[in-house]
């Protein structure tokens, strides 16, 4: 159904509020996630400006036009736009100068199937409204307190309120992997390099005619590793690992090569999901390809269908493999040692997190445990934003073969 919105003679003579609506829209819309900045306000209020507002369905398509850059920002905007504009009487109340009202309480169906990310943009929104300008400024002292963001850093991921875990959820997705580059085969010319091109410096002499032979130097060019996650997602990992989607989807997002995959009782190449800019998209997209959530755990198989269908995909360059699983294998870890074996020759670095160490009496007991530890060059414990934190910086090192803490924990094991 269309509405008929007012036009340029109307809009000019409600004193130009209509442009202050369309700013307020972009600010949801950016809350939201979507790259809307100053200059994509004015090429909206030109826009409307210049289709019109004889019809709801040309308002629409003349922001839609201007705000949604890709497909997977269309059902952000559909949402955003129809809850921001759907009152009934926003003719009357755009005439009469007025924003549109958002009663989130009004509609109870709505909430059903509004993304998570539109409700919050809008809900902090209303709250900003409906906050009063001048506020009494509160002075307290803060001495012999623990600090908000310090408590969150080291709290287990299964202790977390939900306002906790979306606290640490909006943690990780500001959370960036720092470049580690390894030399490659390759070279690139360089002015300043430290070895010769002969190659580079014939050609400047045919070029010159032979007169003068005019130096050229290069260098070895630097590229980042690929790096692989197999990601469990069994009953006993349910809750770090949806955690730890969410820092798989801002590496994804940060830098290339990176593959994911997630296993259970079988194996799934979730890559292509996580590529989506906005995570909203990218965890139901996994959520309808991934059937095996919160089973059982068959690690051996999943690594032989590893290795055997994807190892010689995706393995190349000297890739850094990133292993998340406690180790607890359903089969009792029938065939596991050959299959790590033979991922930990096929890579450059494996680094095992496991949310067990968080434990201050863990011990190597499990089969599978004992048959992957020997086959890792790190084993770390992923179980809060520190050990997050602290993985990001070791993927980012140089590649070494064997961290001393393992040598330590098969001691134990022995």
């Amino acid at each position: 159904m269309t509405a008929s919105l007012p036009d340029d003679t109307a809009i000019a003579a409600s004193g130009g509020r209509i442009p202050d609506n369309i700013m307020h829209f972009a600010r949801t819309l950016r809350a939201a996630g979507l790259p809307v900045g100053p200059g994509t306000v004015l090429e909206a209020i030109r826009a409307v400006s210049a289709l019109g507002m004889s019809s709801r369905t040309d308002f629409y398509w003349a922001l839609h036009a201007v705000f949604v850059n890709r497909r997977d920002q269309r059902d952000l905007f559909d949402q955003a736009f129809h809850i921001f504009w759907r009152n009934p009487k926003i003719l009357e109340r755009m005439m009469a100068l007025m924003l549109p009202q958002m009663d989130m309480e009004s509609d109870p169906n709505m909430g059903e199937t509004l993304a998570p990310r539109i409700a919050e943009a809008l809900a902090q929104g209303s709250e900003k409204r409906s906050k009063p300008r001048e506020e009494e400024e509160l002075e307290f002292d803060a001495a012999m307190t623990w600090s908000q963001q310090e408590v969150l850093r080291t709290k287990d991921f299964e202790k977390m309120t939900n306002d906790e875990v979306a606290l640490a959820r909006a943690a990780i997705r500001r959370l960036r992997l720092p470049i580690m580059e390894v030399p490659t085969r390759r070279f690139r010319p360089n002015p300043t390099g430290a070895r010769a091109d002969m190659r580079a410096t014939l050609r400047a002499a045919l070029r010159s005619g032979g007169d003068t032979i005019p130096l050229k130097y290069k260098q070895r060019q630097m590229r980042r590793p690929p790096l692989i996650v197999l990601c469990d997602i069994s009953g006993s990992m349910e809750r770090y690992s949806r955690m730890l989607l969410h820092f798989l989807h801002a590496i994804t997002n940060d830098r290339d090569r990176v593959h994911t995959f997630l296993f259970g009782t079988r194996l799934n190449n979730v890559t292509r999901y996580l590529r989506y800019k906005d995570i909203d998209v990218a965890l139901a997209k996994i959520a309808e390809g991934v059937e095996d959530w919160s089973g059982g755990t068959r690690i051996g198989h999943c690594l032989r269908d590893f290795n055997q269908n994807w190892s010689r995909r995706v393995l190349g360059q000297g890739a850094v493999v990133l292993l998340i699983t406690d180790g607890l294998d359903r089969d009792a870890g029938v065939g596991l040692t050959a299959e790590v074996d033979r991922l930990h020759r096929s890579c450059r670095r494996l680094v095992w997190t496991n949310p067990l160490l968080r434990y201050d009496g863990f011990e190597p007991k499990s089969l599978g445990i004992r048959a992957i530890l020997p086959h890792v060059d790190d084993f770390r414990p992923v179980h809060n934003l520190e050990s997050l934190v602290q993985l990001a910086d070791i993927l980012s090192e140089p590649a070494s073969r064997r961290h001393p803490g393992v040598s330590k924990w098969l001691e134990t094991a022995a």
